[in-house]
């Protein structure tokens, strides 16, 4: 199978590493090489990108603010000199964050992230719930501080993203497993726990009450992202 990826980089000689390391591999085909996001932004709206390997530092607009403005987004790889964004990166679900200069086998790991992520979405089976389906299991193991922790679904409150990695909050512990947020959640089943910002997933049964963009668990109050608050309500069977 062949994924389509584009490049946004305003440096050629970066531009020309990256469509280098793309040629090693014969899944990979370059449909664009941009230098700006501007650019990067009209090829997306013209075909359908698999992959988009993305600086952060360009003129007009920056990496991560033209990510924000993507409705909808391919499996990005950033690739950037500025170690600070990681944390921006990691919030927007990228795949993976580069440091240049970065070598050919660092690059084919991140490849083979965005890969795995690719074949599980076509894997994923579309099913219609007439009612709410609970999952087979009612708890999730994770691993932290070199144990290994059982963590029962209705005792697990919250996830929120803290940096590159998580933190997992139940009605008695905080845990910080290290797992991307994205990775805790493909973990958590929905219609269990929702997505309801960039940085938090919750319980939605563990739910007191809404109050604007804000949604309390209990005594945390947790925001609402406009991105997410649609989805949110209409899965707690309301409408805007």
């Amino acid at each position: 199978m062949t994924y389509k990826c584009v490049i946004a980089e305003d440096e050629p000689i970066a531009r020309e590493i990256i469509q280098t390391y793309c040629s090693h591999l014969p899944y990979l085909e370059v449909v664009a090489s941009c230098g700006n996001a501007l650019e990067a932004k009209m090829v997306l709206q013209q075909q359908n990108v698999d992959i988009l390997f993305l600086d952060i530092n360009m003129p007009v607009m920056d990496g991560v603010s033209f990510l924000k403005s993507l409705k909808t987004q391919p499996q990005v790889i950033f690739t950037t000199a500025y170690k600070e964004y990681a944390v921006d990166a990691f919030e927007l679900s990228a795949v993976d964050y580069l440091l240049k200069p970065f070598s050919l086998d660092r690059f084919m790991m991140a490849v083979d992230k965005a890969v795995e992520r690719l074949q599980a979405a076509t894997n994923i089976t579309p099913t219609v719930r007439t009612v709410e389906e609970k999952p087979s299991e009612d708890f999730i193991f994770i691993k932290t501080d070199r144990k290994i922790f059982k963590i029962k679904y209705d005792e697990l409150l919250y996830a929120e993203a803290n940096g590159n990695f998580t933190r997992i909050v139940t009605t008695t512990q905080t845990f910080s497993p290290g797992m991307t947020f994205t990775s805790a959640e493909e973990l958590l089943p929905r219609p269990v726990f929702l997505r309801v910002h960039r940085s938090f997933i919750i319980n939605k049964s563990k739910i007191s009450h809404i109050e604007g963009n804000r949604v309390f668990i209990g005594q945390k109050e947790i925001p609402i992202g406009n991105n997410y608050k649609e989805e949110f309500l209409k899965e707690i069977g309301l409408d805007l």
